[in-house]
Parts: C-alpha cells; structure tokens; sequence
C-alpha cells in the first residue's frame, strides 16, 4: 500500500514541504552486489546466444525480487529503476493492487479463455471497454479499438485513414468491380497511392507500414523495403527555452511552412498524404519537444487539406507527463482523429473520432484484437492512479527531477546540456553519444538504471509511483558519477 510521510533524501535535497508517496515495503536505497550485468547475467546471456540473436539485452530481471521503483537483476542487484522496460511499467513492479487482480474468477477466466475478440467476444466484453478504456479517452473521442501493441496500433490507425480518404474521394459509393478485381494483384484502382507524412527523429514501430514512419536511427530501417513517403523537418529548439523565444518561433514557422509545402506537393505528385503521425514528444529520437503552437498549426494544416491528424501516444500515454495524454498540455481547440497508445495502458490501442469509423467488418481486424486480460490490469493501474493520485504525483516528482537537472547541467557544463521534460517524462542531453554512454553504465554500477535515447540524450521513464524522494536518490547518484568523470 502507499503510505504519505515527509522524507529527506540521502544527499540532504530539500523536498519543498512535499507529503512523499512511497509503497510499502520498498527498498529504501539501491543495494549491489556486482557490476551490472553480472556473472549470472552474463551466464544467462550466454545461454540465450545459443538459441536467439538478442545482443540488446542489458541484463536478466529476477521479477519475483523486484518491487515499486526497484529492479533486481539475476545477479542480486537492487537496482532504482528510472526506465522501466523503456516506459511500460505503470504502477511499478509488483503492486499488490496488480498482484490481486485476478482474485476474482470470472477475471481469471477472461484471460484463460482468451476470444477472437472480433468475433466472439465475451458478454462483458462491452462493459469491460465502456469501464476501463472509454473512462479515460480522450476529451472528444467517442471510438476505442484495441490491439496487441503500439506497433500494429499505428498500423491500423494508417489503414483506418486510408479508408476514410477514399471513401471521402468516392463520395461514400460502394466498391467497384474493378477496385475490388485490381486490389487482389495490387494494383489501381483498388490499390491507390497514399501516403502517411512523419518526421525527422519519430519512432513509431518495427512493422513496414510504421517502419517507414520510423526515423531515429538507420539500424531499425536498413535492408527492409519500404514506402516511399514523405518526411518532414521536427522543430529542434535552442535552450533553455525562456532565452531563445524568437528563435524558436521561427523555427515552429519553419517547420510548419514545410509540411504544408510537402502536402501539397504530395498532392501534386499523385502520392497524396492520407495522414499525418507525430508523437507528442519525440522519444526514442532524442526526447524532441515541439512548442503548443506548433502542435496547434499541425491541426490547422491537416484540416485545411483533409489529412487524418494522428497523434503517437505509445510512450507519452498513461500519466507520464503529469496528464493522461500528453497532447492535452497542448490545448488544441479540437481532439486529434486519431490517438495510438501501449506501453503504460499495458493493452495496445486506438482512440479515433467516429469519422474514422470504417463502414465494413473485418476492415479493422486480426485474430485476438487485444486481450481482456489487459484490460483486467489496466482497470486496476487506472484505479490506482485515480485513488493514490498518481498524476499529481508525476507532476511532483517531475519538478524536483527537472529542476534537478537543470542544476546539474549548470554545476557540469562540459557534460550536460538542454534539460527538459513534461512530469517525469525528462530528458538531457550529453557533449557526446559516447559521454552518454560511459554515465548510463556507471549510473547503473551505482544502482540506477537509466535509458538512452538519439545521438546522445539520457532518458527518463521512472513509474508512476516515482517520487521526489526517488527524484532524489536518483540525483544524488547522477551528481556522483558526474564527479567522477
């Protein structure tokens, strides 16, 4: 359970008076055993090269040891835990609130007898969605569809605004023989050209479709065919903020000036752009902020030439930011068309406007279309969120860390640059990828796992139960091995 009480932090931070949520029976510190990974890390990692290509694994989890904001690796390590398998623990590990989730038996017969939701969902199926989901949709968005990840999430939501532009150039006719004929050897008519305009530095999955939305880093994309579509510059703003306001005015200009040139132009060329997709923060990129106005003109210019407006919420989604949706600290005048979410929400998913609604079944569909079994664990992270308030939480927590930062930042110049960050959602970026690097892997000898994210950036990704006394210890520790450099 969350207990409130005051607590200073090892490295004396003051906490601003603030009543500090903790879970009981939390580890009040990191505690290591070895350099991470470890010997039975390296064992494990060993024995998993034998029978799969997973050169990305950091280090083995023993998951029945880790507990709130601490991860225990195989080799013993106790391990403050600002990642959180890159954003997608919500409540953090073990909550006893997911830990009886599946007390009741009805529930743990949603997930045993696990349906083809699209066909034969169960008799709560309705409830379930209406409860969980549509309780906290997005203001102005009435449609929810689930999936199984963030990536066939995005995937989807591209075929649902392809339908819509073509039934919109159709006038809402019935299919053709021909279109019907010519799609089965892709060809036109049925197979028109669209296209779906990205930008510079997105991540929106590993999936073709997604892929070639994806550009943050040439690994995820080389040797795979793609489409040919349209890619378009994301503002990259001078810091701090408050000093280069014109500046960074100018490069909102810009950047907008260009995605209205690139539309029409895809117009032009017989490639239109059916939709466009942007994150609210661009995250596995290099954490890429773009300003409200710009947000703002992207809707604007959508509208003017009838594109879908997608928002990517799979890593920004589910509380991070200090909303549930990070768009809303936007204040756009109306809903997105489209919202995509994983990660945090536990279930993959769609939240859209009923205008993307596709008129035929089987449109929208796979075998499962999600899980109920998510939904049962995101309806507990969502009560919990509501009663231990998490959000105001995050918001806490992510002040003394941004503050933090931009202290540290000023204390170690030649190293760190450009903090920024919405809640805990937090970001800085380093003199070089390698400077990056050499911090992450001493941070985590010390007993603070961190993530990395673009050329050289550490990202922040704590759960929501991180608090200004986890802010702490994790500053602490940072301010420690910047000394050492």
């Amino acid at each position: 359970m969350l207990s409130s009480k005051l607590r200073a932090s090892p490295g004396g931070r003051k906490l601003a008076s603030l009543a500090v949520r903790s879970l009981s029976g939390e580890p009040t510190a990191p505690a290591m055993n070895t350099e991470v990974p470890g010997p039975q890390s390296n064992k494990l990692k060993s024995d998993l090269d034998a029978i799969q290509s997973m050169d990305s694994v950091a280090f083995f989890v023993d998951y029945d040891k880790s507990f709130g904001n601490y991860v225990v690796d195989a080799d013993g390590n106790s391990m403050l835990d600002v990642f959180t398998s890159i954003s997608s623990v919500p409540i953090g590990y073990n909550h006893p609130n997911l830990l009886k989730a599946f007390d009741n038996p009805h529930d743990m017969k949603a997930m045993i007898n696990r349906p083809a939701l699209g066909v034969y969902p169960g008799v709560d199926w309705v409830e379930r969605l209406n409860n969980v989901l549509m309780s906290v949709a997005p203001q102005g968005m009435d449609q929810i569809t689930t999936m199984m990840c963030g990536s066939c999430a995005n995937e989807n939501s591209f075929k649902m605004m392809y339908f819509k532009y073509m039934d919109d150039l159709r006038g809402g006719r019935d299919f053709t023989q021909e279109e019907m004929d010519s799609c089965m050897v892709n060809k036109a008519p049925g197979t028109p050209q669209l296209s779906v305009l990205s930008f510079h530095g997105g991540f929106h999955g590993r999936t073709a479709a997604s892929l070639s939305c994806t550009h943050s880093k040439p690994i995820h994309k080389l040797d795979v065919p793609l489409f040919d579509w349209p890619v378009a510059d994301f503002p990259r703003y001078k810091y701090p903020l408050e000093e280069f306001t014109r500046e960074n005015a100018a490069e909102d200009a810009r950047c907008l000036a260009q995605v209205e040139d690139i539309i029409v132009n895809q117009q032009k060329i017989g490639n239109p752009c059916a939709g466009l997709i942007v994150e609210p923060i661009q995250s596995e990129g290099g954490d890429f902020h773009g300003s409200s106005e710009w947000f703002k003109g992207l809707q604007a210019i959508c509208a003017r030439h009838n594109v879908s407006y997608m928002i990517d919420e799979v890593q920004t989604g589910g509380g991070p930011t200090g909303k549930m949706w990070a768009f809303e600290h936007f204040d756009l005048p109306e809903a997105p068309d489209i919202v995509s979410f994983s990660k945090k929400m536990l279930t993959g998913g769609i939240y859209h406007k009923k205008s993307l609604r596709p008129k035929q079944s089987y449109r929208i569909f796979n075998t499962w279309v999600g899980d109920p079994g998510k939904l049962i664990l995101l309806d507990a992270v969502l009560k919990t969120i509501k009663s231990d308030n998490l959000l105001k939480n995050t918001e806490e927590a992510g002040k003394v860390l941004l503050d933090g930062l931009k202290d540290m930042q000023n204390k170690f110049p030649q190293y760190l640059h450009s903090a920024r960050g919405l809640g805990t959602f937090c970001a800085i970026d380093c003199d070089t990828g390698a400077r990056r690097d050499q911090i992450l892997t001493k941070m985590r000898n010390e007993g603070v796992n961190c993530g990395g994210c673009g050329a050289s950036a550490i990202r922040l990704r704590p759960a929501l139960i991180f608090t200004p006394a986890h802010a702490n210890i994790f500053l602490d520790k940072m301010e420690k091995v910047l000394k050492s450099l």
